[in-house]
């Protein structure tokens, strides 16, 4: 893998990739139009359908003002206490947009609002002077489509960011998971075709939308997401994150951290803590389990599954259960953890990896999408073939009988994370958009020529 910036897929074709970097009159966008329809960048992450997106958005869109490219956030109002714009850093606008009830409406209740939602953009667009936004970014299938309208309507380019995929999601999907509906994947097809840019998070991401979507392989970027290096931090170490969070100083915590929804495999973890206790029956007073999250998706239909699970398999007395938390006690509940567990069926990057990893915590992971790129297998920690309870205690025993390879595979974890700062994921993207502007700069010039 070369060095963690945007590459045009070369993997694809075997060709060299264009540059994206441009000598003097290619410039940068001064405005960008971002969205996210469906998960607001002010939520907590961790519940609902807040995750990894939310921080995705909030992380690039500070780091872009920051380069000087001005980011206004078009998101779905889901409370009538929010003023219609906030702005959550200097050069970052959120804008809520009234689409649909603020409560209850699930996201798969969501495309019925689009029009609303799109009819709102327009509305703040018509407000403003001719060529306010040079491009717009689209984040999922849902926005993606808003995003499309838009840049049809201001004659700017659009680059979309899928974060997940339908048909990606549907060929793994977890036992007794809903698949993504049929609307959804016609819906991505019609977006890949659209945009005049995707943004994939990983190589392999890069793949799956030629393979799956038929996108062209010159549209397709390779951008990393960055974590946030000076929030998740090893910081003054495990011994005081236990103490402040009351978990005792010698125990093995392997923790899980994300929502509660069978995707993720939340339940993996329990099954594999049951058999590790069935084999090693001594760890029980020495074991913590920690959940920290909420449910989410097809999770909430049974919120309880997991406690349930727990009483089931006999290791309710080693679990704990802890509401979504913010990310400076997310930080520290990384520290805390001797490692962090992600069995995931599906993840197209897998961020929490990357920030559990920086906070100087080791990884057990699911050999899937992109967290073989998130986690360097055997070096800050463990990539695990399939979905097998046993597998995954066989690795949790490893943390038993070496006690000092949390420490030692931390201290690698905290090296590799520091290569995915958001300010390389930043100006990869801010080139991504030069050259989304430049071309069709040249297409415009062509055509009036």
């Amino acid at each position: 893998m070369s060095q963690y910036v945007s590459r045009l897929g070369e993997r694809l074709t075997g060709s060299t990739p264009p540059r994206l970097r441009f000598p003097g009159g290619h410039r940068r966008p001064r405005r960008v139009a971002m969205l996210s329809v469906h998960t607001s960048p002010l939520h907590q992450p961790g519940t609902g359908d807040a995750g990894g997106m939310n921080v995705y958005i909030v992380e690039l869109a500070k780091r872009l003002a920051e380069i000087n490219v001005e980011v206004e956030i078009f998101t779905r109002a889901t409370t009538g206490a929010v003023p219609p714009e906030v702005e959550l850093a200097p050069g970052v606008l959120v804008r809520h947009i009234d689409a649909g009830p603020y409560e209850g409406l699930k996201k798969e209740e969501l495309p019925a609002q689009l029009c609303a939602f799109t009819h709102g953009v327009m509305q703040a667009w018509a407000g403003h002077r001719p060529g306010h936004y040079d491009l717009v970014h689209s984040h999922y299938w849902l926005s993606g489509h808003v995003g499309w309208l838009a840049a049809e309507r201001w004659g700017v380019p659009l680059v979309h960011a899928m974060h997940t995929m339908a048909k990606v999601k549907n060929a793994a999907l977890a036992e007794g998971d809903t698949p993504e509906p049929a609307a959804r994947v016609i819906g991505e097809t019609q977006i890949v075709r659209a945009a005049d840019r995707l943004i994939a998070n990983t190589d392999e991401e890069a793949d799956e939308l030629v393979r799956h979507y038929a996108a062209e392989p010159g549209k397709v970027a390779v951008v990393h997401p960055g974590v946030n290096l000076e929030r998740f931090r090893p910081g003054d170490g495990r011994a005081a994150a236990r103490q402040r969070l009351g978990l005792p100083q010698d125990a093995l915590i392997p923790l899980f951290a994300g929502r509660i929804q069978p995707l993720k495999a939340p339940d993996v973890l329990l099954r594999a803590v049951a058999v590790l206790l069935d084999r090693r029956p001594e760890l029980r007073g020495n074991l913590v389990v920690p959940v920290v999250g909420g449910p989410s998706g097809s999770g909430l239909a049974k919120p309880e599954g997991l406690q349930k699970l727990a009483a089931r398999l006999g290791i309710a007395d080693v679990v704990r259960f802890r509401p979504p938390v913010g990310q400076d006690q997310l930080a520290d509940w990384f520290r805390a953890a001797s490692t962090l567990v992600m069995p995931s069926y599906s993840e197209s990057f897998g961020l929490v990896a990357i920030e559990a990893q920086a906070a100087g915590t080791p990884v057990i992971a699911a050999a899937v999408g992109g967290l073989p790129v998130a986690v360097r297998d055997g070096v800050s920690g463990f990539l695990v073939e399939g979905h097998d309870p046993a597998a995954y205690a066989q690795v949790l025993e490893r943390f038993v009988d070496d006690a000092q390879l949390t420490e030692r595979m931390g201290g690698a974890a905290a090296r590799h994370a520091q290569a995915f700062g958001w300010g390389t994921a930043a100006s990869a993207t801010a080139d991504v958009y030069t050259a989304a502007m430049q071309e069709r700069r040249g297409r415009v010039r062509s055509h009036h020529g």
